[in-house]
């Protein structure tokens, strides 16, 4: 480009889309724009700031809060565009310019923060907010969330405090980044892939076998090697792993796969043992500066829970609950591998469960994920869990090929209520690439609010997964878990899209940590209901319904393992919380294995594994926003156990039911959320659902 050209070109970051209804012109970004956005975002920011602060009349609501809620736009757009892209590509020049900016974002977010004559003027709106009664209850939301935001994080400090707490901050984003990168880096190191011969696929489907084919044709084909077609190559990413450790009857393989995705980043290149440690310990010395004992109970301080004595009370309610049925279910995995290997002395190990665990369910239950698999072709897969909105709620999606998304595997949705009316734009990436990020989420390029007048800015939600791209012309078929993981990041995106809030920063999911799940979590309870998968699971070759006895076994297996699966997810809760429990620093020579298999003591299932644990690639806490926050997915699951049961008595297509439920997530963050599901549910929640959707007996006290 020539540098006459270049001065006429305006940086489609910092000018107003002319794309239908402003989407992201992704194919018009390049990486030094994100740098620039980012610099003038910063910019006007600043200048917005500088007049809020300089006005020489009293503060208002509107020439303070709001125009504070209002100053970074550009910055957040830019952001959110940058963070998601390279989170959803693991492209390398945008991970080093996410390394480069994080700390101008810091700075920035703690410069606002810290600015004492900004914050006196929100304290004063916040001090007279009863005195204008001309506030909606939105507006007296937003007041208390603004001082809220400023009390939290360090605007009440004096003196040196307010020096140390942007110093700590700014080494806590820095950290975060790393370990981030780290996990993701990690992921695609060669060291964690592992290559078997076509005599060591014995138990593996047909399907997977062509995928890990595939996978070594291309790894082969990137090291300048000629293929090899008695070569696989399985991976640590999920669609890889995970049939693998669950169908090989390899134990010796299922043991080394496991070894392998289980001591990721706790050791070599990608280590993040030390990094780990700093982000405790510095999340502990900001406690400390701001009064409490420990992170948790900062924390916690914006949260349904509000404590840490809250958390552990929920976590040990479930732990006395779930802990019999689990140590059923392992005996007699145990008891089940034995007899089939006729061997009374085999011990099952972590490696083992899945493969033994299937094959007892199947056993059971006459059920194997893979017969659904048919069923599950992704198009029809796709019509059925975007078809789930309509039935509910009377929503629409029509695809729209012309608007770019930032790869060619992204669908664009346009998105419209039962009124008729656009709601926003759906994103959805599906497929598994070398670099992506692990994992599966929804996130949001821009976030629903109103302008004065009342017109909305609609919402840009994105939704992303890993599943298995097609070899060749093969349909892509998904399990069931896949399918169970497409309608929980599309019951987030619902709550993105259903948004009706004024202001961004309440929008959406814009929520408190452990109310945001529970609009995912929500839609899972679909996936068992014959009515629900009738209307969609069509067998991809032949057209015909899934069998009612397939659903049939598929419901009675659905509440197999879940002693199991609830102190799984406890392990992660009770780990978080061992890490943000802290009162003194950990040791540089804290020996992080053995600090985990403390924390997890009292929800163990295996004993520990040498060299192999968790926290070093322990995304959702040290570096995805959920440190103290983990539990939020078990708390939501009591609460989605207890909506669905509404829809249960009422017929889970219920319009009235829906209504209330959709009603619930329009309000985003606008009002407390114990308030907001009463007002749904006609009373508070209660434990029992879930039990009884799990089938486990209450033990008695």
């Amino acid at each position: 480009m020539t540098s006459a050209l270049n001065a006429q070109r305006v940086n489609p970051l910092l000018q107003e889309s002319t794309l239908p209804y402003k989407a992201v012109p992704f194919d018009k970004i390049t990486v030094a724009d994100y740098k620039e956005a980012i610099e003038e975002g910063i910019k006007r920011q600043n200048q917005a700031i500088e007049a809020i602060v300089n006005q020489r009349s009293m503060p208002t609501f509107e020439n303070t809060i709001v125009a504070l809620e209002r100053s970074g736009e550009t910055l957040d757009n830019a952001v959110l565009t940058l963070s998601n892209i390279e989170h959803a590509t693991g492209d390398e020049a945008l991970m080093n310019l996410m390394a480069e900016v994080t700390p101008l974002l810091s700075e920035q977010a703690t410069n606002v923060i810290l600015n004492q004559p900004l914050f006196e003027k929100v304290k004063f709106v916040y001090d007279n907010r009863d005195k204008d009664t001309s506030l909606t209850p939105e507006d007296l939301r937003l007041i208390t969330e603004t001082y809220d935001n400023f009390a939290n994080n360090g605007a009440n400090l004096q003196g040196e405090d307010r020096e140390k707490f942007r110093k700590l901050n700014a080494e806590l984003s820095d950290l975060n980044l790393k370990f981030a990168q780290n996990v993701t880096n990690e992921m695609k190191n060669p060291e964690k892939t592992m290559w078997v011969t076509a005599d060591q696929l014995d138990g593996l489907p047909e399907s997977i076998r062509a995928a890990a084919r595939e996978e070594a044709r291309q790894a082969l084909e990137a090291q300048g090697k000629p293929d090899d077609e008695n070569l696989y190559l399985f991976t640590v990413y999920f669609p890889s792993y995970s049939p693998f450790i669950k169908y090989s009857e390899n134990r010796d393989l299922r043991e080394k796969i496991y070894r392998l995705y289980n001591s990721r980043n706790t050791s070599g290149e990608f280590d993040n043992t030390q990094i780990l440690k700093d982000i405790a310990n510095i999340r502990l010395e900001i406690a400390k500066l701001m009064g409490k004992k420990n992170f948790a109970e900062y924390q916690l301080q914006h949260t349904m829970a509000g404590s840490p004595e809250k958390v552990y009370e929920m976590l040990e309610d479930l732990r006395v609950n779930y802990t019999p049925a689990m140590q059923k279910e392992i005996a007699e995995v145990q008891d089940f591998a034995r007899k089939q290997l006729g061997d009374d002395e085999f011990v099952l190990m972590p490696w083992d469960y899945t493969f033994w665990s299937d094959k007892h369910k199947n056993s059971l239950y006459s059920f194997n994920d893979e017969d659904m698999k048919p069923y599950f072709e992704l198009n029809n897969t796709i019509d059925g869990v975007l078809g789930l909105a309509t039935k509910l709620y009377g929503y629409k999606f029509k695809e729209n090929k012309n608007l770019p998304g930032y790869h060619p595997d992204v669908k664009v949705f346009e998105v419209y209520g039962p009124e008729g009316k656009i709601l926003g734009l759906l994103y959805a990436d599906f497929f598994y690439r070398p670099g992506k990020a692990p994992g599966a989420w929804m996130t949001e390029y821009r976030v629903e609010r109103k302008e004065d007048d009342g017109t909305k800015i609609l919402p840009l939600i994105s939704i992303v997964m890993n599943f298995s791209k097609p070899v060749g012309k093969e349909d892509v078929l998904l399990n069931p878990y896949e399918v169970e993981t497409f309608l929980h990041e599309f019951g987030h995106a619902l709550h993105g899209l259903s948004s009706e809030a004024k202001y961004a920063s309440l929008s959406g999911t814009n929520v408190y940590h452990d109310f945001v799940e529970l609009f995912s979590q929500f839609n899972e309870n679909f996936l068992t209901q014959e009515k629900y998968l009738d209307g969609f699971a069509k067998h991809h070759k032949t057209g015909k319904k899934m069998p009612k006895e397939l659903i049939d076994n598929f419901i009675k297996a659905s509440q197999y393992g879940a002693g199991y699966a609830c102190m799984r997810q406890l392990g992660f809760g009770y780990l978080d919380m061992a890490y943000h429990t802290i009162e003194s620093p950990l040791r540089a020579s804290q020996d992080i294995e053995e600090f985990e298999a403390t924390g997890i003591e009292p929800v163990k299932i295996f004993e520990p594994v040498e060299a192999c644990f968790v926290s070093p690639s322990f995304g959702h806490v040290f570096s995805g926003g959920y440190a103290a926050g983990y539990y939020g997915y078990k708390w939501s699951e009591e609460l989605d156990a207890d909506a669905f049961a509404a829809f249960k008595e009422n017929g889970i297509f219920d319009k009235e039911t829906a209504r209330k439920f959709r009603h619930m997530m329009q309000q985003g963050g606008t009002k407390d959320p114990t308030e907001l599901y009463i007002e749904f549910r006609g009373k508070a929640p209660s434990v029992d659902a879930l039990l009884e959707r799990d089938g486990i007996m209450r033990v008695s006290k």
